[in-house]
This record gives structure tokens, C-alpha cells and sequence, in this order.
């Protein structure tokens, strides 16, 4: 059964706060969900930053049978990351992954979609997630620009990320929109404690090698960036992104209801 909404759309943009644990809050805080859709995959420099918060991560590969849980009281937060899958496909775990996250949504817990996350997360909002009508890709850096709400909620956006798609999604209904890009317009958006991210600030240099290797035919594709680009733009815009990334994990995770926090 599907719980695709639109309920939780329109909400104020609040900037996200800055936030310094002690080390002893730090040994007590609920785990964060992690989804992955590969056996290799690893949450990257996301599964850093929440571990440099305090937070253990409970992984989870639906795609290999482990099951999602009913509700996210003993999680601090969800985050379903990329994948070489598309959020259209037909298989069972991608319908599943795309009704579960009407639990997140439901119980108002911090979301966050990274590329074929997001995609799926704007399923379940009931926007269309689809190629460029071009059948252009993006994989490697472009131009991202926040827009006043982005900017509001988090300043700081590095002015080129990473990116490695070939489907882009609609804006949500109710949702607003953070970030606009040129080719695929829709780059970051939110609606009420879920965020979606069509790139990827979750990519480390090792796994930047590891997907530039697996994925060289992906290199050939129309508006894709050649490989030595990748690294070379990498050393210019990185530092950027990572220092964004840490300012936006510690602020999305912040945003979440009296309830949660009071179970840490």
C-alpha cells in the first residue's frame, strides 16, 4: 500500500542552528538510519559527520532483505542514499523503500534523500521523477545556486557539487525549493523535516576513484565531465562542500520533534 502526501509541505524556514555536543550528551545519542542499495556502498562523509555528532549508524540494505523499521522513536533520524537504480523501476524493495518513507514524514523525524533518495522522496510526495527531456546526465561538478530560502536556512552553499544522474525530480507540491541547478533545475529541497539532495556531498575521494573506475562508461554520456575533471575540479570545490555538508547535517538533524530529543 502506498502513503504518498503532500501534508507536510509549506512549513517557516528556520536557519539551522549550530550545535557543539558535550561528550557525555555524545554517548547517548539514538542512532541514525542509514540506507544503502549496494553491498559495497558505504554512507560516506555523511556517516562521518553523523559519527563526529555522536551518533552510531544503523545500516540498512532493503535491496538484500534487511527489513526497515515500523517507526523512527530509536533513531535520531533517516537518511537513503544513491544508487544506479532508478526510483521508476518496478522491483519490490524500491516500492517498499518509496511507501516507507511516509513514516518519516508522518512522524515529522529529520529525512534526508541523497540522489536516488531524493527522487524517491519526491515519489512519495507524488511529484514525477524522470530523464532530461535532452537525455542529458550530470556526473561530476556544476553550478548550484541556493535560493533565499536555501540561503536562509543554511549559508554558506559551495558554489560547485558533485553529481553522478541521469533522472532528475519534479518540485513537490507544498515543498520549497533550496536550490536550483541549470540542466536539472530542482537540486535541493524541503518540506517540513525531510530535505532532498540531487548530488552528492557524500562522496569521499575513495569513493570518487571507485565510481570513476566502475562507472567509466557513465563518463561517455551526453553532459557528463571527463574523468581527469572530476578530480581536478574535486580539489577546487571540495573544501566547500564539505564544510557545507557539516554545517547542514548538524542543522538537519536539530530540526526534530520535542519528543525525540527528550528520548536522548
Amino acid at each position: 500500500m502506498s502513503f504518498r502526501t503532500n501534508r507536510f509541505g509549506g512549513a517557516e524556514v528556520v536557519p539551522f542552528p549550530r550545535r557543539t555536543p558535550s561528550a557525555p550528551a555524545s554517548e547517548t545519542r539514538l542512532p541514525v538510519l542509514i540506507v544503502l542499495h549496494q553491498e559495497s556502498s558505504t554512507p560516506g562523509r555523511v556517516g562521518n559527520a553523523l559519527r563526529a555528532l555522536g551518533h552510531r549508524l544503523d545500516i540498512r540494505r532493503p535491496r538484500f532483505g534487511d527489513p526497515l523499521p515500523e517507526t523512527l522513536d530509536r533513531h535520531a533520524g533517516a537518511v537513503v542514499f544513491g544508487g544506479p537504480m532508478s526510483a521508476n523501476d518496478s522491483d519490490d524493495y524500491i516500492r517498499r523503500e518509496i511507501d516507507w518513507i511516509e513514516i518519516p514524514l508522518r512522524e515529522q523525524r529529520p529525512f534526508l534523500g541523497i540522489c536516488l533518495g531524493a527522487q524517491m522522496l519526491a515519489m512519495q510526495l507524488g511529484a514525477r521523477v524522470a530523464p532530461h527531456a535532452q537525455a542529458l546526465t550530470q556526473i561530476g561538478y556544476y553550478p548550484i545556486r541556493p535560493t533565499a530560502a536555501g540561503h536562509a536556512l543554511c549559508p554558506d552553499w559551495p558554489a560547485q557539487v558533485y553529481h553522478w544522474h541521469r533522472e532528475g525530480f519534479e518540485l513537490p507540491r507544498g515543498a520549497e525549493l533550496l536550490a536550483e541547478g541549470d540542466d536539472f533545475p530542482n537540486q535541493a529541497f524541503r518540506t517540513g523535516n525531510a530535505f532532498g539532495l540531487q548530488f552528492h556531498p557524500d562522496v569521499t575521494y575513495a569513493m570518487m576513484h571507485c565510481w570513476t573506475t566502475r562507472g567509466y562508461d557513465g563518463l561517455s554520456a551526453p553532459g557528463a565531465r571527463e574523468r581527469h575533471h572530476h578530480f581536478a575540479d574535486r580539489a577546487v570545490y571540495d573544501a566547500a562542500e564539505r564544510a557545507w555538508l557539516d554545517h547542514f547535517i548538524d542543522g538537519w538533524l536539530a530540526h526534530r520533534p520535542v519528543l525525540a530529543q527528550a528520548a536522548e
